[in-house]
């Protein structure tokens, strides 16, 4: 008995089983390292409105500075130029935010790293006032969201 072969026709042709293999190998190694960094653009996205929350406080420690020549008085609550604190959260990952000695300190709010804080420090110099991001354990430095 003669067996058939199987012809193909022209023009007819497809991948091999380890063609798709690879292919999907491929996928599979771009997704690992595709989420993570995605996960972490949107944390620092996110994360940035607690940033830019301060800037109204900066204004008013700058103002607060500039009338009474020192950083001790300017407190949330404490200066005219200063907004109030913020305790009941603001926006969507904003949790709390005060200011003591000029200090601004900034809670997000929601599930690490999102519930990080941002702390800056003014100093004054020549012609203004510089801002120093505070490091540390749970900050949003610590955990790469504003850096």
């Amino acid at each position: 008995m003669m067996m058939k072969q199987m012809q193909t026709r022209p023009g007819q042709s497809g991948f091999t089983l380890i063609e798709l293999l690879i292919v999907v190998a491929i996928i599979g190694i771009l997704a690992a390292i595709a989420v993570p960094s995605y996960q972490n653009y949107s944390n620092k996205a996110k994360f940035s409105e607690v940033i830019n929350a301060t800037a109204t406080y900066k204004t008013g420690v700058e103002l607060c500075f500039q009338t009474t020549g020192a950083f001790t008085t300017c407190d949330t609550g404490g200066d005219s130029n200063m907004p109030a604190a913020i305790t009941a959260g603001l926006g969507k990952y904003v949790a709390t935010i005060a200011v003591a000695d000029g200090v601004i300190t900034a809670t997000g709010s929601g599930s690490a790293p999102l519930n990080s804080t941002y702390v800056i420090t003014p100093t004054s110099v020549t012609g203004g006032i510089n801002w120093t991001l505070t490091t540390g354990t749970a900050t949003c430095d610590d955990n790469g969201l504003c850096s």
